[in-house]
């Protein structure tokens, strides 16, 4: 079986927003760590998509980018009921009950801190290709 996650360290952020009780976190690029089973070896791609938290509410404000700007993920956690992934994100990503992220923002103290009752990952177009990781 193969399995994808996206690296949030270094994905780039296009938009974060929140409008009634829905927040979107908009990736540029998401990095993709691909992996097959029964191989040491990993592939790095690059895709764009969204991170919906629905009937959301926000535990800090959102960071304000600004003009040209674009925002780097340092990092963090998104909570799905009892699971937490810890700098990642599996794809694909759907589910309900209790769900949180917690997302630092490269180079601020900023955080992108909310809470809600859904959670979804929404990938867009077609996964690029970067290159062949190979263990070390």
């Amino acid at each position: 079986m193969d399995s994808s996650s996206i690296r949030l360290p270094g994905s780039e952020l296009a938009e974060i927003s929140f409008a009634d009780g829905t927040l979107k976190i908009s990736f540029a690029r998401a990095y993709i760590i691909k992996t097959m089973t029964g191989s040491a070896e990993k592939t790095l791609w690059w895709q764009a998509g969204e991170l919906v938290l629905e009937q959301a509410e926000l535990l800090e404000p959102l960071p304000e980018p600004k003009p040209g700007e674009t925002f780097v993920c340092e990092g963090g956690d998104v909570d799905e009921n009892i699971y937490t992934y810890r700098d990642m994100i599996p794809i694909p990503l759907a589910s309900r009950g209790h769900c949180r992220c917690d997302l630092k923002v490269r180079g601020t103290d900023a955080r992108i801190k909310a809470q809600g009752e859904s959670l979804r990952l929404i990938m867009q177009a077609t996964p690029k290709y970067i290159e062949h990781m190979r263990p070390e």
